[in-house]
C-alpha cells in the first residue's frame, strides 16, 4: 500500500473542506450532484472520444498501482543475477532452466530461456530491449486517459457554469430558483478544476513515476542478461546491476 498516495488525497480534500468550514461554509453547498454529474460525464465522454477502449480499460485497471503499486525488491533481483551469473559460468547455461521455472516475471523468464537457447548476446539485447520499448509504448497510451482527463475537466467545470448561469438567466422572475441554479455554477467549476488538480494529473504524473522505475528494472535484467550471454564475471555483472539503483 502507497500511503504517501493515500494521505495526499486525504490531506487534499480535508484541507478544502476544513477551509470550507472554518469560513463559515457548509459542506452540503459544495456536494452539488447535479455539478459533479455535468463534470465527471463530460470528462469521461471526451476521453472515451479520444481513446481506444482497449486503452481506456488498461488505463483505468493502472489506477489500483497509484495505492498498491506493484512491490519489487531491488535487492533480491540483484542477488538473482549473481546467482545466474554464477551457475551459468560454473555449471553451464542450461543450468538456468531451474531458475527460470521459479521465476514468475515473464520479462525475466523470456529473458532467462533466451539465455537458454544460446541465443548471441547482442541479439539477446536487442529482442529483451524491443520488449520493453513495446511494454512501455503500451503503458504510455493507456496512463494517457488521466493526463487527458486533467485536461478536458477545468473547461467542461466552465462548461457546466454557463449551464448553471443559463439556468439562472432563465429563472430571473422565480428568487426561489436563483440559488441553486447559480451553486451548480460555481460548484461546477471548483469540481472541473479540483479533478483535474487534486487527482487526474496527480494519478497521471505516479503512473509514469512508477512506468520509470519498471522500464529502469527491465533495462537493468536486460542488461544483466547480457553480460551472462558475453560471459562476464560475475562480479562485474553485480556492481553493473547495483549501479541501475544507486541513489546519489
Amino acid at each position: 500500500m502507497d500511503w504517501s498516495s493515500i494521505g495526499g488525497l486525504v490531506v487534499a480534500l480535508g484541507g478544502i473542506f476544513l477551509g470550507q468550514v472554518l469560513e463559515g461554509g457548509h459542506l452540503g453547498s459544495i456536494l452539488q450532484p447535479t455539478a459533479f454529474l455535468i463534470v465527471f460525464a463530460g470528462t469521461l465522454g471526451a476521453v472515451l472520444l479520444q481513446t481506444r477502449l482497449d486503452n481506456f480499460i488498461r488505463g483505468v485497471q493502472l489506477l489500483a498501482h497509484v495505492f498498491s503499486p506493484p512491490v519489487h525488491s531491488h535487492s533480491q533481483l540483484i542477488e538473482n543475477i549473481s546467482v545466474w551469473s554464477t551457475v551459468s559460468r560454473r555449471e553451464g547455461l542450461l543450468h538456468l532452466e531451474e531458475h527460470m521455472n521459479d521465476s514468475s516475471d515473464p520479462f525475466i523468464k523470456k529473458g532467462l530461456r533466451l539465455l537458454i537457447d544460446g541465443i548471441t548476446p547482442a541479439k539477446l539485447k536487442e529482442i529483451l530491449d524491443i520488449d520493453t520499448g513495446v511494454y512501455e509504448t503500451q503503458q504510455r497510451q493507456a496512463m494517457k486517459i488521466w493526463e487527458a482527463a486533467g485536461g478536458y475537466s477545468p473547461t467542461i467545470g466552465i462548461l457546466g457554469a454557463v449551464l448553471g448561469l443559463i439556468h439562472v438567466m432563465e429563472n430571473l422572475s422565480d428568487p426561489a430558483k436563483l440559488g441553486g441554479g447559480i451553486a451548480v455554477a460555481f460548484v461546477a467549476t471548483i469540481y472541473g478544476v479540483g479533478l483535474a488538480n487534486l487527482f487526474f494529473l496527480p494519478v497521471s504524473n505516479k503512473l509514469k513515476e512508477l512506468l520509470a522505475a519498471e522500464v529502469n528494472r527491465r533495462d537493468m535484467v536486460a542488461d544483466g542478461l547480457f553480460g551472462i550471454a558475453s560471459g562476464d564475471n560475475p562480479r562485474v555483472i553485480q556492481e553493473r546491476a547495483e549501479s541501475y539503483f544507486t541513489t546519489s
